[in-house]
């Protein structure tokens, strides 16, 4: 279903209906999905699906009182306006505030692809992978999923899109005796997806893991590679959110200007860029390319419409809900780091003695920035090369003291959800041994 093709005239009825109740104003987002799955187990095609999912979720004030309902599947709008309202009388009174607009179809993203072409790319990653390690089992999920997503008020707004990603994630399981390794990497595009790729970085990683290494408790180099990488972006980007600003619990919330991470950092995001681009926020407001961090220098929160008019400087673009059922609240997509000029490969070979990490077990460092984590997938660096992956062993520090400090930042990105993270070189973190 593509954006010109509105989901049904029910939003149309629920403003009508919404304001005829009662209602100063009313708010209909509309979003529905339609996904086809295919699943690989122990090498072999084992499952095909296919979900279809709509949603309408219904936001009005009344006397100032916001009231949220949703529904799914057939919805009878009488029902959902009612229901709205019973809740708008259990909220205290808020300052109205949706943004107005007239109506407007934006271009569909992504093309689809059927189920046999999701098929084919499985069975050729899995001959990929077992082409050079027969006894290693895969498993892997493919899928196409295409969403489309509506919203318009009683303010004149109206706008929608259509969006279609392609997603391939693979586990490579190699047993050796008492010796286990997994493998696990993945990939989110538009239009294709790269294949050869995929498996190259597993095969890499295979490859990396075929000897054991032992590394002593202390403080050492560390390369995160780009998936690992994540860990260390969420914190900041938590720590960039305007709510965060508000309630006072960001590191950074009187930041503003100043040198708050290595000049290595420049953080920013493109609706235009990656697999889920997006032309506008759940609130409407037009989403836009916004630089937060430039070499190092906090220049922006992202905000939605509610938390922007507290701090004053109004909304960014970067309302969304967390789900159909929840309020919009600042959120980040399409977030990239900026690469630097060394490549992967060159990071390792600058180490004399150190460690990289590929694969972490926790919840990672949170928004006060410290974390101690299990090594899921490591390897030793001596003299500039891999000589084996390393087990037991857990990395602690501070991921603002980490990144505030002499880094470097990988030539080599890689898109982890809606972040493109390349390779990150910490220069001293701590190590512990079991």
């Amino acid at each position: 279903m593509g954006a010109n093709q509105p989901i049904d005239g029910l939003p149309e009825k629920l403003l009508d209906l919404a304001l005829k109740s009662g209602a100063e104003a009313a708010e209909v987002l509309q979003s529905s999905s339609q996904s086809h799955p295919v699943f690989f187990e122990a090498n072999r095609l084992k499952q095909l699906d296919s979900s279809d999912a709509e949603g309408t979720a219904l936001r009005l004030w009344v006397q100032g009182r916001p009231g949220l309902a949703v529904a799914y599947g057939d919805v009878d709008p009488e029902i959902l306006v009612t229901k709205a309202i019973a809740i708008s009388q259990l909220n205290p009174s808020e300052s109205l505030d949706i943004l107005a607009g007239s109506p407007e179809i934006y271009p569909d993203l992504g093309q689809p692809v059927g189920t046999d072409q999701l098929i084919t790319w499985g069975e050729d990653l899995i001959d990929q992978i077992r082409s050079a390690y027969p006894e290693v089992l895969c498993e892997v999920d493919m899928e196409c999923e295409v969403e489309t997503t509506r919203i318009l008020n009683s303010q004149g707004l109206d706008c929608s899109y259509s969006d279609t990603t392609l997603s391939g994630y693979v586990t490579a399981e190699w047993i050796r005796g008492d010796d286990f390794l997994s493998v696990g990497d993945g990939q989110t595009r538009r239009h294709n997806l790269d294949i050869a790729t995929l498996a190259d970085q597993v095969l890499q990683r295979l490859e990396w893991g075929q000897a054991s290494a032992t590394v002593a408790s202390g403080r050492l180099p560390v390369i995160f590679t780009a998936k690992a990488a994540d860990m260390l972006w969420s914190t900041l980007q938590s720590a960039l959110s305007g709510k965060r600003v508000l309630e006072r619990s960001s590191p950074w919330s009187n930041g503003l200007g100043q040198q708050m991470t290595s000049t290595a950092i420049t953080l920013l995001q493109d609706p235009e860029l990656g697999p889920f681009s997006c032309p506008f926020d759940d609130e409407g407001t037009p989403t836009q390319r916004l630089v937060f961090i430039d070499k190092g220098i906090l220049t922006l929160f992202y905000c939605d419409r509610g938390v922007g008019g507290q701090l004053g400087g109004g909304s960014t673009g970067n309302g969304f809900r967390l789900s159909l059922g929840s309020y919009p609240t600042p959120a980040l997509y399409n977030t990239l780091i900026q690469p630097g000029q060394r490549s992967l490969q060159e990071l390792i070979a600058a180490i004399d003695h150190g460690i990289l990490i590929d694969q972490i077990l926790g919840g990672g460092a949170g928004i006060s920035g410290d974390f101690s984590v299990n090594i899921d997938l490591g390897y030793l660096i001596q003299q500039g090369e891999l000589v084996g992956r390393i087990k037991d062993t857990m990395l602690a520090g501070n991921v603002y003291a980490a990144l505030k400090n002499n880094i470097e930042i990988g030539s080599d990105s890689d898109w982890n959800g809606s972040c493109c993270t390349p390779s990150v070189l910490v220069d001293s973190l701590s190590l512990t041994t079991t």
